[in-house]
C-alpha cells in the first residue's frame, strides 16, 4: 500500500501552485496528483516520495491534511479492457471502490490504477489474484 496525502484547498487562482511550491521548497517529489473541485474548495490527493515530511510542511503552511493508505495496481499494459478486468475482479469480490485515478510508472511507462476502498482485505485479495501492487513509485 502507498501513503497518499489528501488535503483541502480553496478553489481559487494559484491554489495548486501554492501547494506545489511548499513541496518544491523542501525537495519533495510528486509522483502523482489528482485535484477535484467543488464550488468553494478542492480535494487534492498527492503521492510523494517523502509523505511524512510533506504532511509536516503542508500543515505548517496552513493546510488541513490527512494521510490515507491507497492501493496501486500495476496494470501491466495500456490495452483496452485492462482496467475493466481489474474492476470486474474487484466487483466480483463485492468490494466497493471509494475513488480511483490512473497514474503511470515513470520507469516502465506502465499505467497504475490508484484507488481507495474501505475493505481491509482488498490488498490480499488482489495479490492472490496475481496482480502486482506497488509499495512505492
Amino acid at each position: 500500500m502507498l501513503n497518499q496525502i489528501s488535503l483541502f484547498a480553496a478553489n481559487t487562482k494559484g491554489a495548486l501552485s501554492k501547494i506545489t511550491s511548499v513541496l518544491a521548497q523542501d525537495g519533495i517529489n510528486i509522483y502523482t496528483m489528482l485535484a477535484t473541485d467543488s464550488a468553494e474548495f478542492g480535494i487534492i490527493r498527492i503521492v510523494v516520495d517523502q509523505p511524512d515530511k510533506a504532511m509536516d510542511q503542508l500543515e505548517k503552511a496552513g493546510y488541513q491534511c490527512r494521510l490515507d493508505r491507497v492501493l496501486a495496481v500495476d496494470m501491466g499494459s495500456d490495452r483496452p479492457g485492462t482496467l475493466d478486468r481489474i474492476l470486474a475482479d474487484i466487483h466480483d469480490a463485492n468490494i466497493m471502490i471509494r475513488y480511483l485515478y490512473i497514474s503511470f510508472d515513470r520507469a516502465t511507462g506502465s499505467p497504475i490504477a490508484v484507488f481507495a476502498t474501505n475493505e481491509s482485505e482488498t490488498e490480499t485479495f488482489l495479490r492472490g489474484k496475481g496482480y502486482h501492487l506497488l509499495d512505492h513509485f
